[in-house]
């Protein structure tokens, strides 16, 4: 469940009650619950003793055709939980790509893109998938890959948790390499590739109207630029709300140090630059 939806519905919840009911249906005896999981997570953080539900009498196909029609115009499932419910569909039920489109009313291109995350994937990487360790967006990037190179480099989306565009550099990179040696670089130094991935960075380009030592500040200032930008772009990420106090007792020495190191380097880098009055007198 994507935690940061579960919050919000549960202070939606708290400050006007249910607005809306789950839909569950009628299942040996009890209630299966088809639309309305993240209200109930909520419901049960809140102490909430009841919640009101439309009942229905309809068989398990019918209810996993329910589950993709009532999450799509929200697009509250990931698209690796709608490949379950179609592939469950598939299986369970005999049903071809044409049948499954047909059933949901999606079209059989989108049901062949959603079982083709499930039939190209490593068994390792969808269980973390499954456990919200990667997303649906990572699973798309892998997907390119050969099964067997699937799981290091989701090790390494994992490890350094890479936005979908990001993996998809990684992904890209690593079908370019030239041997294993190359791929191993790529995946031990994932941070070069993301810097060459952001906009307009490109190769080092040698400067003639500068010195050997100048090309070295301007392809150094290039670097600490482009990783200025990888570091904001996920400190952005919607996760950061959701650090817990342990997590920010370890990360916040890490951004102390990175400011105490860019207050030293604009005190250092004052006297020589240039002020806008000289440049417009050498104008």
């Amino acid at each position: 469940m994507n935690m940061t939806r579960i919050l919000q519905v549960e202070k939606s919840m708290r400050l006007h009650g249910q607005l809306l009911p789950v839909v569950a249906r009628v299942h040996e005896g009890g209630y299966q619950l088809i639309d309305g999981f993240k209200r109930y997570y909520a419901a049960e953080d809140l102490m909430m003793e009841t919640l009101e539900c439309l009942l229905l009498e309809i068989d398990l196909s019918q209810a996993k055709v329910l589950l993709l029609s009532y999450n799509r115009p929200h697009q509250s499932m990931e698209a690796w939980e709608e490949a379950m419910v179609l592939q469950d569909l598939q299986k369970t039920h005999s049903l071809d790509q044409r049948s499954l489109a047909r059933l949901t009313g999606y079209s059989r291109s989108w049901v062949s893109r959603r079982l083709s995350l499930i039939d190209k994937m490593d068994q390792e990487v969808s269980s973390d998938i499954m456990m919200g360790v990667l997303t649906s967006s990572h699973a798309r990037a892998l997907t390119r890959l050969p099964r067997g190179n699937q799981g290091e480099v989701a090790r390494v989306i994992a490890t350094y948790r890479l936005t979908s565009r990001q993996s998809d550099a990684l992904a890209e990179a690593f079908l370019k390499a030239k041997d294993e040696d190359q791929q191993r670089y790529i995946l031990t130094h994932p941070e070069q590739i993301l810097m060459k991935d952001q906009p307009g960075s490109e190769e080092d380009i040698y400067d003639v109207r500068l010195s050997s030592y100048g090309n070295d500040l301007m392809q150094s200032t290039g670097y600490i630029i482009q990783a200025v930008q990888l570091m904001l772009s996920r400190l952005d990420d919607k996760r950061i709300g959701m650090l817990n106090e342990t997590e920010k007792l370890i990360i916040t020495p890490g951004f102390e140090k990175v400011s105490g190191y860019a207050k030293k380097l604009t005190e250092t880098i004052t006297h020589i630059q240039i002020h806008k009055s000289e440049q417009q007198d050498e104008k």
